[in-house]
């Protein structure tokens, strides 16, 4: 039987589905640096061996940025830039890591936990493949989360566009949140 005959025209039905009693949102965040020579690579909150890293106030660890942002649009929170300003000396090359902690402390606070994180970092050179495993250790420990919960995905740029060349990195990550106490 459809789930829409079990309605009549009142929106009344003769059961209460799953769905009603649990809330879920979805997320998604972005984020962007220019790389620079002298730079610390750093994702997931692990340092990668390069030549080069992210320009950025903070560590410039776009997955982590990227993360945050998901997590706290899907909680309508705003986003990164306006709970931890670049204008602030306070997280001048601070560890991102520290900002997520302090994001799922929100996430805590407002009676949310994440379910699932995909992310798909972009970035030409240096291959990721080998540090993939050890990012999602990373972001579980810091989250809470089973790594089995958290996939990372890396894609180059086809030697096209800002990513293709070697002078940009970007993150793009999707999350599922669900409530599990009402603040």
């Amino acid at each position: 039987m459809a789930i829409g005959a079990l309605f009549d025209g009142s929106l009344r039905c003769g059961f209460t589905p799953l769905f009603f009693f649990m809330m879920i949102r979805i997320g998604i965040g972005t984020d962007l640096h220019r790389m620079t020579e002298g730079r610390p690579l750093v994702l997931g909150g692990i340092q990668i061996p390069y030549h080069a890293g992210p320009l950025g106030h903070s560590d410039g660890d776009v997955l982590i940025h990227a993360l945050c942002d998901a997590l706290l649009g899907a909680m309508a929170l705003q986003d990164i830039g306006y709970h931890f300003p670049d204008t602030d000396p306070a997280y001048r090359n601070a560890d991102s890591r520290l900002l997520l902690q302090e994001v799922m402390g929100m996430m805590h606070e407002k009676g949310w936990q994440p379910v699932n994180v995909d992310a798909t970092v972009h970035l030409e050179r240096p291959k990721l493949r080998p540090f993939i495993d050890e990012i999602r250790t990373s972001l579980a420990s810091v989250t809470g989360m089973a790594v089995d919960e958290i996939s990372v995905k890396a894609k180059t740029g086809e030697q096209t566009g800002p990513v293709g060349e070697g002078a940009a990195i970007e993150a793009v990550v999707v999350c599922l949140i669900q409530r599990v106490s009402v603040d």
